[in-house]
Parts: C-alpha cells; sequence; structure tokens
C-alpha cells in the first residue's frame, strides 16, 4: 500500500457532491519560535508558521479536529472571478477574523474527496504578507485559532499514522502531534493528509516512523 493513499472512509455521491475550500496560510511568527528549531529540518525557516482552527466540539461533522480554515462554497461566492479562492478567504475571516487584504494568494491545488461529509475541497495556498490578529470568532464554530511552526510538523518525533477501523477494514492518515494555544493536539484525517502531500511536494519532508501507529483521537 502506498504511504501516500488517500485517507477514505465511504465515497463521494456524484449526484449531491457539493464543493468547499480550505486556506492553506503560510507566514512568519511574531514570537512564538518553533519547538523543533534544532531537528534538522534546516531547508524550512523555524520562524515558518501555518494557520490552524480547532473545530468546535458541537459540530455535526468533524467536531473537535483541528483543520485549515474554510467551509463549503456558497452562492455568492460564484459571483468572483474565483469561486474557490472566494470561499477560502471568505471563510477564514468568519472563523478567524483575519484581515484578507494581508493574505497574497499563491494558487490552488487539485480538489481533494472528502467522502464523510461528501465534499470536494479545493486547498487554496496563501502567503500572510501582512499578518493580523487572529482568535476564535464564533464559540458555535471553532474552539481554537492558533498558528503552528512547520518545523514543529516535520519534526519526526511529532509524526505518526492515525488509524480508524470500520467493519473489517482499517484505515490510517498521517497524523501531526504539536502544541497549541491550550497543550497539545493532533492534527490528522483529511488535513493531515493535505499537508503531508505538500510538504512531500514542497521537498520539506524529513524521514520519520512510518510503522509507527495510534488510534485516531476521536
Amino acid at each position: 500500500m502506498d504511504d501516500r493513499e488517500p485517507w477514505r472512509i465511504g465515497g463521494i455521491d456524484p449526484d449531491s457532491v457539493k464543493d468547499a475550500a480550505v486556506l492553506i496560510l503560510f507566514g512568519v511568527l511574531d514570537d512564538v519560535p518553533a519547538r523543533s528549531r534544532d531537528s534538522g529540518a534546516q531547508q524550512v525557516g523555524e520562524d515558518l508558521d501555518v494557520l490552524i482552527v480547532v473545530r468546535a466540539d458541537t459540530l455535526r461533522q468533524h467536531a473537535g479536529q483541528p483543520a485549515f480554515p474554510g467551509g463549503k462554497v456558497d452562492p455568492e461566492d460564484h459571483e468572483a472571478e474565483n469561486p474557490m479562492v472566494e470561499a477560502a478567504l471568505r471563510e477564514a475571516v468568519e472563523e478567524t477574523g483575519l484581515d484578507r487584504s494581508g493574505v497574497t494568494v499563491l494558487g490552488t491545488l487539485a480538489p481533494v474527496p472528502l467522502p464523510v461529509s461528501n465534499f470536494m475541497v479545493t486547498p487554496v495556498l496563501g502567503w500572510w504578507t501582512s499578518p493580523s490578529e487572529v482568535d476564535v470568532v464564533d464559540t458555535a464554530e471553532s474552539a481554537q485559532v492558533f498558528r503552528v511552526p512547520v518545523r514543529d510538523l516535520t519534526n519526526p518525533q511529532h509524526r505518526y499514522y492515525a488509524t480508524v477501523t470500520r467493519g473489517c477494514s482499517t484505515y490510517k492518515s498521517p497524523a501531526f502531534e504539536v502544541p497549541s494555544v491550550d497543550g497539545t493536539v493532533t492534527i490528522w484525517g483529511f488535513t493531515g493528509v493535505v499537508l503531508d502531500r505538500v510538504f512531500h511536494e514542497l521537498g520539506w519532508d524529513e524521514p520519520w516512523d512510518r510503522k509507527r501507529r495510534k488510534p485516531a483521537p476521536i
């Protein structure tokens, strides 16, 4: 099995699939150093970070999971030149309060299926040219908003496969155990898969123990 096989539980229903977009926003940390600055990941600056939200425990889908800011594409997003970019930026503003004028959009990645909620999700890559204050805007939507040092994510000691068993099948996704504003969180599932693939394509991978597995924190 390919270690980078997509994390998929179930399948997409083509008759009712919906479009969504997430913002993968890289920036430069203001005053929080990477915990893993001596991990050997010299190709990644110790001040590079990515914006993460933790979804509220009360949500019907993906409750309590760390994720990129984002959500479904609304009808009004189609009035913009690029509806996926518009949806990602709009949702990021609604969830974190960021100033979108300080974000430079670098491009979009190919849509990724998210069968559990029947979405095709377009990742939008952004650079935080002018960082702004971010925090939880609506506690019904998000529990935390924080910036994770990329070196903490690429540190081999923080990586493993999170597993979920459904019937006779076991599914796995790359997982990242990192510090947050309220302790430690595990980024896994869809977000873990996307981060793993982005780091691989950018050449930011550090060798890690791909035999290491833990049950997913669900």
